[in-house]
């Protein structure tokens, strides 16, 4: 698959909509230092200076749903604890994210606590019950399973082995939804394959298809054999994470596929299959094949495990680590925060001035681009800060935007204006543009200089700010009212 294939995947997964059935769950990260060592046995006192919480398990993948610009219902059960109203409280921060938790106050809410001190995890703790779920709540569960799935483009069954898909949940969640027609995608934890019966896809990693297989799975070879033992009777296809060596596809009949990884760097592995199967399943929904989703949640992995924490990435995010147009094609211009620091560092070890500006970018029009040429005009190069999907549906709803943060990155970076386009996920450009202190700020003269986000830290650092003029009679906002009314 080439590049202009893989945008055009991408750009199709913000109209995705995705149903997350699974075991649901806070990821507690706590960090601090460790000096000494305790007197009261062989471990470290770990002196605690911030605690970070997130969604974690299926709720991570939603939440990475929702970050690469898809809608997503999510479906699990939490209990009457505080964990449940932490967790409860995250999810509603996205507002992608359709959380329809059923709560059972017999069980704790799932909870994994892991301990870094100095970089490095020295423990996790889980709060957590494996039992499977009562009769009653088994019922409710399946029940808002059901009527979900006429809204939703493919199903994710999300086990962690936390009690929710029990064999026999899992059995019926199947049947309903091949009965709808829709697609079924398991990440599993059992080691009896057999019991996702039915699905379409099974996504373990080497290790899991090794226990459930009873045979080793290293080479590229044997994963194939076993994968293709494992699809008997179980499900159509398998895409097996294997860490280092990459991915591999595996269908019935058929040469196995395997994918070098693309990981730059390896900071935390935390998450990194919820990131695999958030991805693939987008992609298949998106209208790729299997082969090619796979190739996309591969490259997704990859750059999610260059991140600490359970982290997500955005489309762009993954635009920004494909390899450019073929040989003799201009370079593209969509970088991720880390590759566009580094070129503006270029442009000024040259010598170069650096102008910024920002915005959604929504529908491009004439007043759009009179602002990028002022703000060319400014100096020798242009960055553009672009709102990502998530940012978007935060601001302005759960309709916007109208095209993805890829479409919209590539339109931006078309333009002769346009050095880089940089796509970021919060709600303002603040740490963007703290992180590349631009000459020129340049935002539109609706705006005065002290609400201008960014204004005060480049005028500390030696820059000013621009107020362009602008063109009358163009909105984005308006047009997509106008677009909606006829």
């Amino acid at each position: 698959m080439n590049f202009a294939d893989q945008i055009r995947l991408l750009s199709n997964f913000h109209a995705a909509r995705v149903l997350v059935l699974g075991d649901v769950m806070l990821d507690r990260f706590v960090y601090g230092t460790a000096e000494r060592i305790s007197p009261e046995g062989p471990i470290p006192i770990v002196s605690i200076e911030k605690t970070t919480d997130m969604p974690g398990g299926a709720a991570n993948v939603a939440r990475n749903v929702a970050a690469l610009g898809a809608q997503c219902t999510l479906i699990g059960v939490v209990g009457h604890d505080s964990t449940a109203d932490v967790l409860q409280r995250q999810l509603a921060s996205y507002p992608s994210i359709n959380a329809k938790l059923v709560s059972d106050p017999s069980r704790p809410t799932s909870q994994k606590t892991r301990y870094v001190a100095d970089g490095q995890q020295v423990m996790r703790a889980d709060q957590e019950c494996r039992e499977s779920l009562s009769a009653p709540v088994a019922s409710r569960v399946l029940h808002e399973f059901a009527a979900s799935l006429d809204a939703i483009d493919i199903v994710v069954l999300s086990d962690y082995a936390k009690g929710v898909l029990s064999d026999a949940v899992t059995s019926e969640a199947i049947g309903l939804a091949r009965k709808s027609r829709k697609i079924v995608v398991v990440d599993p934890k059992s080691k009896n394959f057999k019991k996702y019966a039915g699905a379409t896809i099974l996504t373990p990693n080497r290790l899991e298809l090794q226990g459930a297989s009873g045979a080793d799975c290293i080479t590229d070879d044997q994963v194939a054999d076993c994968a293709s033992h494992m699809l008997n009777g179980t499900c159509e296809f398998m895409v097996v994470t294997r860490g280092k060596d990459g991915m591999s596809v595996i269908e019935a009949h058929k040469p196995a596929l395997h994918m070098p990884t693309v990981a730059i760097q390896v900071f935390d592995v935390s998450g990194a299959g919820d990131t695999a199967i958030a991805a693939l399943a987008l992609g298949i929904a998106a209208g790729g094949s299997v082969a090619d989703a796979a190739a996309i949640a591969n490259r997704a992995a990859g750059v999610v495990v260059g991140k600490r924490g359970t982290a997500t990435v955005t489309t762009g995010e993954i635009v920004a680590s494909i390899p450019s147009f073929e040989k003799g094609a201009d370079p593209k211009k969509i970088y991720s925060l880390e590759n566009v620091l580094n070129v503006t560092r270029e442009w000024r070890n040259q010598g170069l001035k650096i102008a910024f500006t920002n915005g959604c970018f929504d529908l491009l029009h004439p007043g759009h681009i009179s602002l990028l040429d002022q703000a060319k005009r400014c100096a020798d190069k242009l960055v553009v800060g672009l709102n990502a999907d998530l940012s978007i549906r935060r601001l302005k709803g759960p309709n916007r935007p109208v095209q993805s943060e890829v479409a919209r990155a590539t339109v931006l970076a078309a333009l002769k204006s346009v050095d880089a386009v940089a796509i970021f996920s919060q709600d303002t450009p603040l740490l963007l543009i703290e992180a590349l202190s631009p000459d020129v700020l340049v935002k539109g003269a609706d705006y005065t200089l002290d609400n201008v986000v960014g204004a005060e830290h480049v005028i500390k650092h030696g820059g000013r700010v621009v107020l362009a003029e602008l063109l009358p009679g163009h909105s984005t906002t308006e047009t997509v009212k106008r677009v909606v009314g006829s």
